[in-house]
């Protein structure tokens, strides 16, 4: 198959790339010059473990191509993806903004050529799909196309062994012909016995907002659990593998943390809400998702505060990671970036480390920070460190070449990552969230 991938940000480079390791021919479009010229080269763009090196070998075996002009691909592909930026709305009203994905539809109408399939591939609203078929057949009434949606479920850090090995494919399409040019792309997994979910535009677009919602709406549980646990006197770890080993809960993102943020969690659950107001329903456990979700964010700072004796002002904080989660390099709505310009508000000093995401931490945390090369540097002089990413490299630290170099042996764990009774043995005022 010959496919066309627009837009080359996260969704639709590993998308295209996994497609050409699945021996279709992809040219993957941009209007960002520069990048295009970098991934010829094979500078990739972001940050996740084994792109570069499927880029590599795809580019190498002449199945992956880049380019910045529509006509050059447009007119022989047999599907094209649209895979744009749907972030949300500069007005802060939650709604996703949509320019990026309906000027993409109107660029790519007036080439196309023969019968094909559009894929909104981007995370959408319910009704998007319909509006990008209006935009196609106005600007090119001769054009034979369908419109398909088809979401993605790709975890930063695993996303190209989520593509390979999906836990599902959702495909929406009200053509045969679309969904058997689609089964045919998606081929390669269906001989591994992954399920294709086929069903109507509307549910495949909702699916996507329906899925994140419900993880969102997982992980606030767990962190009010920690909260009550607290309070209480209990232990949110031993409670989330009790309750996680019933099947019917399963144990994934029952991990207490500093809240959810990147990409699309926050983005999603925010446009859901928006989707179902403009319905006239609700989802209030989804909206008090969001509320629980800032106000973790908020009582992490109380928690820092806390541990140091009440007060920020003047005290030295060594911070252990900057990205939403390990094994990736985007800072989008990471709980870092309304923790710490807080803590610098109230007078602290902050040093940072993290393994990936420090240049782009530049982007949208404020200039008074300083950044270290590891989590040592970090820690030195220290009033206290906060482990504020759970990346690897810090679930083995030589901890008592830590505690010596700190001005005070405060460790604040808002990954849980360590066990309060050990850390209280190696000397460590230990804050974990949750634990007692």
């Amino acid at each position: 198959m010959k496919i066309n991938m627009i837009g080359t940000g996260y969704v639709g480079l590993v998308t295209g790339t996994c497609f050409a390791e699945f021996g279709h021919t992809v040219t993957c479009v941009d209007t960002n010059t520069q990048k295009i010229e970098d991934l010829k080269k094979g500078q990739i763009p972001i940050y996740e473990p084994g792109l570069d090196v499927l880029v590599k070998k795809n580019t190498t075996e002449a199945r992956l191509h880049f380019t910045t002009d529509l006509a050059e691909s447009i007119p022989d592909a047999d599907a094209v993806f649209l895979a744009v930026g749907t972030p949300s709305s500069r007005r802060g009203d939650g709604y996703a903004d949509l320019t990026y994905l309906y000027e993409a539809a109107k660029s790519i109408a007036q080439y196309l050529k023969g019968y094909t399939v559009v894929v909104d591939k981007s995370t959408v609203p319910v009704g998007t799909a319909r509006q990008v078929r209006r935009i196609i057949a106005e600007t090119n009434p001769q054009a034979e196309f369908n419109v398909a949606s088809n979401p993605e479920f790709l975890r930063e850090g695993a996303a190209i062994n989520d593509f390979m090995r999906p836990d599902r494919v959702v495909i929406g399409v009200e053509d045969e012909r679309a969904e058997e040019l689609l089964r045919e792309i998606y081929k390669p997994l269906y001989l591994r016995d992954t399920p294709i979910v086929c069903t109507t535009i509307e549910s495949a677009e909702l699916a996507k907002y329906a899925a994140n919602a419900f993880l969102a709406v997982k992980i606030s549980f767990i962190n009010e659990i920690a909260n009550v646990c607290e309070a209480v006197g209990a232990n949110v770890t031993d409670i989330a593998k009790a309750i996680g080993m019933d099947g019917r809960i399963g144990n994934k993102f029952l991990h207490p943390g500093p809240g959810y943020g990147g990409s699309c969690f926050p983005k999603d659950t925010l446009a859901l809400l928006r989707i179902v107001q403009e319905h006239g329903e609700n989802v209030r456990i989804v909206e008090a998702a969001v509320e629980v979700n800032a106000a973790q964010k908020a009582r992490m700072v109380k928690k820092i505060r806390e541990a140091l004796g009440g007060s920020i002002a003047g005290k030295k904080i060594g911070v252990f990671g900057l990205t939403f989660k390990p094994e990736t390099d985007d800072m989008r709505d990471a709980p870092a970036i309304t923790i710490l310009p807080a803590l610098l508000e109230k007078g602290a000093k902050i040093k940072a480390h993290d393994p990936k995401g420090m240049e782009e931490a530049k982007r949208y945390l404020p200039e008074e920070i300083e950044y270290v090369q590891n989590a040592y540097e970090a820690a030195e002089n220290a009033d206290c460190v906060v482990l504020m990413t759970e990346w690897n490299q810090y679930r083995a630290l030589d901890l008592e070449r830590i505690r010596n170099s700190m001005a005070s042996p405060i460790f604040i764990d808002l990954r849980n990552v360590y066990e309060p009774d050990k850390m209280n043995q190696q000397g460590f005022t230990y804050t974990g969230v949750g634990t007692c």
